[in-house]
């Protein structure tokens, strides 16, 4: 982009700073202003609908209210970890990654994020979509193609103009919609209150500690881990002598806060009557809405999709990002159009052409989850080894001191998952039969049996496989093989570098705080 170009298009109000470090000038968000971009994110109603597959593994409410705090807790805590990253790097998290992978390495987990974030996303446009065509339906209003196909330009036009005009457009536009839809969930919540029988909930049998680990990794993975390959995206503007616990606090707060309340409500909610449990799963927007009041379905309509917007906003801006770490060059809001075009193209073929494609697309989806956490446990490491700031050239220069490859890091995530996908079970079995490969450990280790005959088959017996253990498991590895291999590597990449926030570069560095990045070596 030329320098014309450029300057009319930040005049615009467009960001215009891709995959390079932030200038020193540009940083001048503040750790609290990360609340705001995480409650958009995640204050919606559909964290009800997660209390229905909590409670789908058997348990009681206090076991799931123990799992909803631990996991959701835990899993944007990991993302607030991630996040101080992007305040010592000042750049987009997969750009941070190669300290770990390598700069050439880092494409590894860089092609599992990019694939993460789009699909991920193309998914909430598509609920966007299709929650309207239910609500239009319950109104009388007709929610046929026509609305279908209105709904859809609509949706994608929002998100895509929002992720190419970037990160100061979004973080306003993420305040204002926090404000939105945290209103209109809270009267949500005072109209539905009156649903709850508290003998129905106090009812519900405790479930034993495999299906009590499967709806804490259920949590983990629907809400926190999600989102942790682009943490360090939105923190990237922190200044570099910001509190880190600071940035830790008010990511996790602003992205726990809002899915702890909705879901210990939905888990209320859903134990009060077996039609909400049973419905949700199937339409979790058309069994909400039935036991609303027909004033109540518009704005409760408006708050779902801005709630979806806001969520596949950040995703697709990050995506953005991610697909320049690949080494695609091209100015940020192209890679922000790109990624657009994709989740447009996306959605109109899984709503209007392939109607069974959903459950599919689901399952791949959340078998990359396991080197996702594969990767976070990694990058968790190696932020807890390193001591000082990034070194901002090394990161863009594959004969830097981070290196082209660091095979421990890419072996142990290869490994990591392999052992991950051992221990998870296809929960779209029937939908996604091409996927029903894993799970390949758990009989050998006594942990379950896969049924092929019967009603109901395929599927597995035992209170194991649905635990999905295998996306921790795979976390854990990362972060502790990381952890014993990698101290003496870091050791020596930090050896001569300049003590954290000072912004000089040592004697014989290959880089300081220069703000360039402008340096992409041949892969």
């Amino acid at each position: 982009m030329s320098e014309t170009t450029a300057a009319g298009t930040k005049r615009l109000g467009v960001e215009t700073t891709g995959i390079e470090i932030i200038e020193e000038s540009e940083r001048t968000a503040k750790p609290r202003d990360l609340f705001w971009p995480w409650f958009a994110a995640n204050v919606s109603v559909f964290g009800i609908s997660y209390a229905a597959f909590v409670l789908g593994f058997g348990i009681s409410f206090w076991q799931g209210l123990v799992v909803t705090v631990l996991g959701i807790v835990t899993s944007f805590l990991l993302c607030g970890l991630i996040a101080i990253a992007g305040k010592r790097g000042s750049a987009p998290t997969m750009i941070l990654s190669r300290a770990a992978f390598g700069v050439s390495g880092q494409k590894v987990p860089g092609v599992i994020s990019w694939l993460t974030s789009i699909g991920w996303e193309t998914f909430l446009a598509i609920l966007a979509v299709l929650a309207t065509s239910t609500i239009f339906e319950q109104l009388g209003w007709g929610g046929g193609t026509g609305t279908k196909v209105v709904a859809a330009l609509v949706v994608a036009a929002i998100i895509v103009l929002a992720s190419v005009a970037g990160y100061h457009i979004i973080m306003k536009l993420q305040s204002v919609l926090t404000w939105v839809t945290g209103i209109v969930t809270i009267i949500f919540i005072v109209v539905a209150a009156k649903e709850i029988d508290w003998s129905a909930v106090m009812a519900l049998p405790s479930g034993s500690a495999g299906n009590v680990v499967g709806a804490f990794v259920l949590l983990m993975t629907g809400f926190g881990l999600g989102w942790i390959n682009i943490a360090a995206d939105w923190s990237r503007y922190q200044q570099r002598t910001a509190s880190g616990g600071a940035i830790v606090f008010w990511n996790t707060l602003g992205g726990a806060l809002a899915p702890v309340l909705l879901v210990t409500f939905g888990l209320m909610l859903s134990a009060s009557d077996k039609a909400i449990l049973e419905g949700i799963p199937a339409d979790p927007i058309g069994t909400l809405a039935t036991i609303l009041p027909t004033w109540f379905l518009v704005p409760f309509l408006v708050a779902v999709i801005l709630s979806l917007i806001s969520g596949a906003v950040l995703g697709i801006y990050s995506s953005g990002l991610t697909l320049l770490s690949l080494g695609v060059r091209i100015p940020r809001p192209t890679a922000a159009l790109v990624d657009g075009v994709i989740l447009t193209l996306g959605t109109f073929f899984v709503v209007f052409v392939a109607e069974d494609f959903l459950g599919p697309f689901q399952s791949f989806l959340i078998t990359l989850g396991v080197p996702l956490a594969a990767w976070a446990g990694i990058m968790i490491a190696d932020l807890a080894l390193r001591k000082k700031d990034y070194d901002d050239d090394a990161l863009f220069d594959a004969g830097g001191r981070y290196g082209a490859f660091d095979w421990v890091s890419i072996g142990t995530m290869v490994v990591a998952s392999v052992i991950g996908w051992g221990l998870v079970v296809n929960n779209f079995a029937a939908d996604a039969a091409w996927n029903n490969w894993q799970g390949y450990l758990l009989e050998p280790l006594g942990l379950g049996t896969y049924v092929t005959q019967g009603e109901g088959a395929p599927y597995w017996d035992g209170s194991w496989p649905y635990s999905n253990i295998g996306v921790l498991l795979a976390l854990v590895i990362g972060f502790l093989v990381t952890y014993l291999a990698r101290r003496g590597t870091v050791r020596r990449q930090e050896s001569d570098l300049p003590t954290k926030g000072t912004g000089t570069t040592a004697p014989g560095s290959t880089g300081g705080s220069t703000g360039r990045g402008d340096r992409e070596p041949v892969a």
